[in-house]
Formats: structure tokens, sequence, C-alpha cells
């Protein structure tokens, strides 16, 4: 279908949705969900590509038990509208995350981003003065090794600028059972039948999978490579050994390459490994957030 996402259609199956708002925000409309106590400190959640609040539908609410949870359909991205294609790229869409932040009045205590979100909040480090922990979730930190890193961005933009390529993707996923098999090829991951829906929709809409290869045809990690080692933020990364999307190997290399990090093994899962089993992720998360409370209680 060419049709945007509605939430009057779409939207009706969407996890959490009575913590959905429609923010405006430099032209654009975001899609937000927040979740907690608005007088504790604010956690923001960031998805991957191609996916969308609903990744987060189990982890959440843990993490909303002490927090304020903020997350967010990313530019282009399941119902957050108004972006254009510029705007996807990886400093782009920092920015136009820190611009939505600013209209909230919100300033993260703490970072949680799965996959490319990881990345994003990494920028946010670079560019836009975040000083807190980030944690990154099956990152997607590594450049493609060798020619690849030219060669697959190149695929991704001639693929963006063919219409064709996105209604038949997304004609092709709206096959009985293929969203299902999609995920576990790509993902390593079993999820529950809620997130299939979910992603079912997401993949069958041709305008959400052009929105996602416009974010590949435009993401430049060699670029973010190079600045890591400008980053002076803790950075956690927690990474599944079953995760078919970012091998682990590609974790180990990364979590050299930043001054300040940590990696966490976590046995079994896949690359959705927070939608998977989200209390055995809480487990790992919780010390990091509660060492961060700890030392912003201290703190002069």
């Amino acid at each position: 279908m060419s049709r945007p996402l509605a939430w009057s259609r779409e939207g009706l199956i969407w996890p959490h949705r009575e913590v959905s708002k429609f923010i405006p925000s430099g032209g654009a409309k975001w899609h937000v969900q927040r979740m907690g106590d608005a007088a504790n400190p604010p956690l923001l959640l960031l998805h991957g590509t191609g996916a969308s609040v609903h990744s987060w539908r189990s982890l959440a609410p843990l993490l909303a038990a002490d927090h304020q949870v903020i997350a967010m359909d990313l530019p282009r991205h399941g119902f957050t509208s108004g972006h254009g294609p510029e705007q996807t790229s990886l400093p782009g869409m920092a920015g136009e995350i820190a611009r939505l932040l600013g209209t909230l009045d919100v300033e993260p205590s703490a970072i949680i981003g799965h996959s490319a979100g990881a990345a994003l909040a990494l920028q946010l480090a670079l560019d836009h003065g975040y000083e807190g922990p980030i944690i990154g979730l099956n990152s997607a930190l590594r450049p493609f090794p060798g020619p690849a890193a030219q060669i697959f961005p190149a695929i991704a933009k001639v693929l963006f600028v063919n219409p064709l390529v996105p209604r038949i993707f997304s004609g092709a996923a709206s096959l009985p059972g293929e969203a299902e098999r999609f995920l576990a090829r790509a993902t390593g991951s079993q999820i529950d039948a809620e997130g299939l829906a979910c992603y079912t929709e997401l993949l069958r809409n041709s305008r959400h999978t052009k929105g996602a290869l416009a974010m590949m045809a435009n993401w430049d990690l060699p670029t973010l490579r190079t600045r890591m080692k400008e980053i002076d933020n803790r950075v956690h990364l927690i990474h599944s050994d079953k995760d078919k999307a970012i091998p682990l190997d590609w974790a180990k290399e990364a979590d050299g390459w930043l001054p300040n990090s940590s990696l966490e093994v976590l046995d079994g899962l896949g690359h959705l490994a927070h939608e998977e089993d989200a209390r055995r992720v809480m487990a790992l998360i919780n010390p990091i957030l509660s060492a961060q409370a700890a030392n912003q209680k201290v703190a002069p």
C-alpha cells in the first residue's frame, strides 16, 4: 500500500496506545509515547531501522517504574510524519531528535538505543551535548568492512529512488507468515504475536519501508567510527550471541573503539533480544541506571 499508516486504522493494534501523543516539532509531527512519573529522571528510548515505538512494548513498562520513559517513532518511520529524506542521515536525524527534546523540554538522564538507535545516541553526544550514559542494545555501530562500506549505502540509494522497490518489498511482506519468516531470518529472534502484528503492518506499508531505505541510504557509520574517540560518555553495550543482523564480533570491535565502554553478552537471544525477553535485558540495564541515579545524588 502507498498510503501512510493511519492511527485510526493500523494504530488500533499498537501497544500502549493510551500513552501516545502526536507532537508538532520543526514542521514534523512525531508519534511519542511517555510512561512513568514525570518527576522521575527522563529516559530516552531510540528504536532501530524499520521499527517503531512498539519494539519497546515489554521493556518500557519495566523502565517506567523508576523513570519517566520517552520513546518516539523515528523520522519517516511508523506514525511520525513530515520529515524529508535528507533528515534521515545520522546527523540529520540526531538533530531532529534534539529539536523534539527541546520541544518537550526534556533532558535525558540516560539513553537506551537499539541497533541504529545506539548510533543516534552517540551522535547526540557528539553534536548536541548529551553527557549521560548510553546503553546500546545489539548496537549497529560498526561500518561494513572494506568496499562494502560504500557499496551497501549505494545500493540502498538506488533502491530508495526506485518507487517500485518499497511496494514490491511491502507486497511480499503481505504474504501470510512472511513477516515472521523475514524477522527470524534477519534477526535470529522469535517474538510474540503482538510484536509480529505490528511488524507486519510496518513491513507491508511501502511508505514505512521507503523511510527505512532512506535511513539506510543516508547512514554514514564510517564517519561516526572516526569520531568515536571523542565520546566521553559511559557506554554500556549489551549484545546477543545469536544476533543474525549484527555479529557479536562486530560489537566487540566497537567496544574497543569507544574510550569508556563495557560489553555484556546475552546468551541464546537474537537481534530483538529486548522483545524476546525484556526481563533478562532489564536485569542487565537496571544496575547501570541505579548507578547513574546514585551518581546524580552525590554530584555537587
